[in-house]
């Protein structure tokens, strides 16, 4: 083979992986519109199906348990697909999800509808990150996995901000008609870019599930959860906490969940290169920047210069969390990656209704908008502490799992 023929070979892989990371990235925009849209629109969903703020926080904790729990099921069920007819199958869960959504009559149905649409999530990250490691290089698969979390960052910069000036302008339905359209998109994406592949092998339940009891993964897993229940203990109220607490009109809300978006996207960059260097590092750093900036937050959110302040670092050290622990678990767990990843997945929406549910628990106890980023503090706290004590734990073998 000639250096020329070489050289050809490698930028035509390289222009493969970038087509299918782009596929991948785009599903992941869908997925993050629709979980993170309803944060946004809380106020007008509670008006529109006739119930309180609290309890239609609710709806982002029930859309977070459906992902937990859908995770391993629609993971080990499209395993026997080849890995592009599952991610299509599962962007068509997706599609109808949202339009079970936009035509739900009440409150209960919004929430079957939520459920649904969240039985796609945690698979769709865990097998699309398994692909995104398979096609680079070993040195940049952490960026190759944040290149597909890319799209969840930008959700929040474009899709989320879009999706809450629709949901305020014409209602809520026409905001997940939408990103049900998105959804079309993604499988048109997925199907052009991504190789046919052979069918799956029916997968080992029994081996892969003694790979994801190994104390390593439980604790990586733990970890996940803690982190993200920090991020979402005040993103699930970030619209009416901004609302009480500085009188953000409903302009500087949707500019301020752009901004946020901004942070995720710088933070999920910089995670990726960090967790390429050490996963566990770069987890520290993060966890211990969060919780700093969550017990800040009170402080900062007195005026509209101190919110936008806080916002943007709160944001790029949530995020920034979530390419590290993603590779830590699919390390520690390397004979069941696909599974490991997205049952991580799933771990991180279990954090996600935990912080739902911790917000709820902190306003229905009369303690107010401010104190909700200082429960998430100490939830990030928490979870740097187990890093800590997982650090000085011996590793464990796989013992032939």
């Amino acid at each position: 083979m000639t250096l020329a023929t070489a050289t050809a070979e490698t930028a035509d892989t390289s222009t493969r992986a970038r087509w299918a990371l782009l596929a991948l990235a785009i599903g992941a925009f869908g997925i993050g519109t629709t979980e993170f849209s309803p944060m946004g629109l809380l106020p007008v969903i509670a008006d529109g199906v006739g119930v309180s703020i609290p309890t239609a926080g609710l709806l982002i904790s029930a859309y977070a348990i459906g992902v937990m729990l859908g995770a391993p099921i629609m993971t080990l069920a499209f395993g026997r697909f080849g890995k592009r007819k599952a991610l299509i199958l599962l962007m068509g869960i997706f599609t109808i999800g949202n339009l079970l959504s936009a035509m739900a009559p009440g409150y209960f149905t919004l929430l079957f509808a939520r459920l649904v649409t969240s039985l796609n999530h945690g698979a769709f990250f865990g097998l699309g990150a398994v692909v995104a490691a398979s096609v680079v290089p070993k040195d940049k698969q952490a960026r190759a996995v944040a290149a597909m979390f890319m799209g969840l960052t930008i959700a929040n910069i474009g899709g989320v901000p879009a999706a809450t000036w629709i949901g305020q302008l014409i209602g809520w339905r026409m905001a997940f008609v939408g990103t049900a359209a998105i959804g079309l998109v993604a499988i048109a994406a997925l199907w052009m870019a991504l190789p046919e592949g052979a069918s799956g092998a029916r997968p080992n339940v029994k081996r892969e599930l003694r790979v994801l009891a190994r104390p390593t993964v439980l604790l990586a897993m733990a970890t996940t959860v803690m982190g993200a229940g920090a991020m979402f203990a005040l993103y699930t109220y970030v619209a009416p906490a901004l609302a009480t607490l500085i009188g953000a009109s409903d302009g500087f809300i949707t500019f301020g969940l752009a901004l946020i978006g901004v942070g995720f996207t710088i933070g999920n960059w910089v995670g990726g290169r960090l967790a390429d260097w050490s996963p566990d590092g770069a987890i520290k750093i993060f966890l211990g920047a969060l919780a700093v900036i969550m017990l800040a937050m009170p402080l900062l959110l007195t005026s509209q210069i101190g919110a936008i302040v806080g916002l943007l670092l709160w944001g790029i050290t949530a995020f920034a969390i979530v390419p590290p622990v993603q590779m830590r678990v699919m390390e520690a767990a390397a004979e069941a990656p696909g599974l490991a990843s997205s049952i991580n997945v799933g771990a991180f929406n279990l954090g996600n209704a935990i912080g739902a549910a911790l917000g709820a628990g902190v306003l229905s106890l009369g303690l107010g908008y401010a104190a909700v980023p200082i429960a998430g503090g100490l939830l990030a706290a928490a979870g740097l502490g187990l890093v800590l004590i997982g650090g000085r734990r011996p590793a464990v073998a796989s013992q032939g799992a």
